[in-house]
């Protein structure tokens, strides 16, 4: 797995998942990102499979407001098959909430994604 195919899931894993508010293009974004038995683990929670990561993403996506928007927030880092990504989370250019992805690989796709919440 080379740095830039880690570094465009956990991308995708922001924008194309946790930040997609259509449905459709969010659950053809989580097939091509996770593997079928990923665990997705926040402060809140901890979630396993495709459809309870789509259930996830969904929750934090009602409880924001129309504008908020994923954004990454500093470089990418890869050691070996663990990626970090630090991301924004709010109104363009005016983000209320910053944290980091650690996502896991295997079998070239996220099988552990942990998100940390800067306080």
């Amino acid at each position: 797995m080379s740095h830039g195919d880690l570094k465009a899931l956990m991308e995708a894993n922001l924008r194309e998942v946790f930040g997609e508010r259509d449905r459709e293009a969010r659950r053809e974004a989580i097939r091509r990102t996770y593997t079928e038995d990923v665990v997705f683990a926040d402060p809140d929670a901890e979630v396993q499979g495709h459809d309870a990561l789509d259930a996830k993403a969904q929750e934090i996506l009602d409880g924001a407001g129309p504008d908020f928007v994923f954004v990454p927030d500093g470089p990418f880092y890869q050691v070996q098959e663990l990626g970090y990504l630090a991301w924004a989370f709010g109104p363009e250019g005016a983000p209320v909430l910053h944290g980091a992805d650690m996502g896991i690989l295997r079998d070239g796709l996220l099988a552990k994604v942990y998100t940390v919440l800067f306080t």
